[in-house]
């Protein structure tokens, strides 16, 4: 069963490397369709590239999950892993950013795909461990749901704090 956990997150982490990659230009490809923005990158903010990282990772699980149905700890082992990838993100991209001053864009991607990476390995890990409890899958679906709401809502509603806002134009949203 560990291979086969094994494949899976390295399945997992190819998806949502592709998805990530095809989602950061989708929006404009689609000549700025609103229907693709809450889930496409509609600029070059941290929420964006974090959003490129949440899609992919939710799709991949809900699919996974059909086959892991005797895992009562699956969605509390996905629920931290994209909680970690989510987080990660931030952390490298100001961590770096505040040592340096400014990221290379190459960098950026960098930090995605570490992320992505780091987010699946951990998954792994407690898919392995077999250690967690799980008390109570639904609070977990229903945050994973708050948490794609947010990405719609703030995709329209942007605050304006930095972490919305677009290095390049100094915008927020779309």
């Amino acid at each position: 069963m560990k291979r086969q956990i094994g494949l899976w997150q390295l399945m997992g982490f190819a998806v949502t490397s592709l998805g990530g990659t095809i989602l950061h230009f989708l929006y404009g490809w689609l000549g700025e369709a609103v229907w693709i923005a809450p889930f496409s990158g509609v600029n070059e903010s941290t929420w964006e590239h974090m959003k490129l990282l949440f899609w992919p990772m939710l799709i991949f699980a809900i699919v996974q999950s059909l086959f892991f149905k005797d895992r009562t700890d699956f969605w509390c082992v996905k629920l931290r892993g994209i909680l970690l990838g989510l987080v990660l993100i931030p952390i490298l991209f100001y961590t770096y950013n505040g040592v340096v001053g400014k990221s290379p864009d190459w960098l950026n991607i960098v930090i995605f795909f570490i992320s992505a990476a780091i987010a699946f390995l951990y998954e792994t890990r407690l898919f392995n461990v077999k250690k967690l409890h799980c008390r109570s899958p639904k609070l977990v679906i229903a945050a994973l749901l708050v948490i794609a709401l947010l990405f719609v809502v703030f995709t329209f509603a942007t605050p304006e704090i930095g972490i919305f806002k677009d290095p390049l134009t100094g915008s927020y949203g779309i």
